[in-house]
């Protein structure tokens, strides 16, 4: 089901559709699946200074933290009624991991970033 809504998602955005103010869940849900639309004050990470990769690797490690805590959603569904859990299976559960996938592959491309200027890495080998 991930893979489907995500790829969906990403169908959507590719061919442009424009935010719809009456379905806010579905524009979060588009731009949650594409891990290629970064958040609105990154620029391109070959035009990034250390100074402002360092930063945005920061930024992406926060998020990241955040939404790996919420993962583990289907442990709360397990408490829910046969008709909550499925619907969180086909709504919130998508969503929630494609988001921790698109801001860990962010975190990677700051991450390169950071070590392609000659600062410290902290990714292990």
């Amino acid at each position: 089901m991930l893979i489907l809504s995500c790829q969906a998602a990403v169908v959507l955005r590719n061919e442009k559709v424009q935010p719809n103010r009456e379905r806010p869940g579905v524009n979060a849900a588009v731009r949650g699946c594409d891990w290629r639309h970064p958040i609105d004050s990154d620029g391109p990470p070959n035009e990034a200074t250390i100074k402002q990769a360092l930063y945005l690797r920061q930024i992406y490690t926060e998020i990241l933290a955040m939404e790996e805590r919420l993962v583990p959603i289907r442990q709360l569904m397990l408490k829910q009624s046969d008709e909550g859990r499925r619907e969180v299976e086909l709504t919130n559960a998508p969503v929630v991991a494609a988001q921790a996938e698109r801001f860990r592959q962010l975190l990677g491309h700051w991450e390169a970033r950071v070590a392609e200027l000659g600062g410290e890495s902290r990714v292990k080998p």
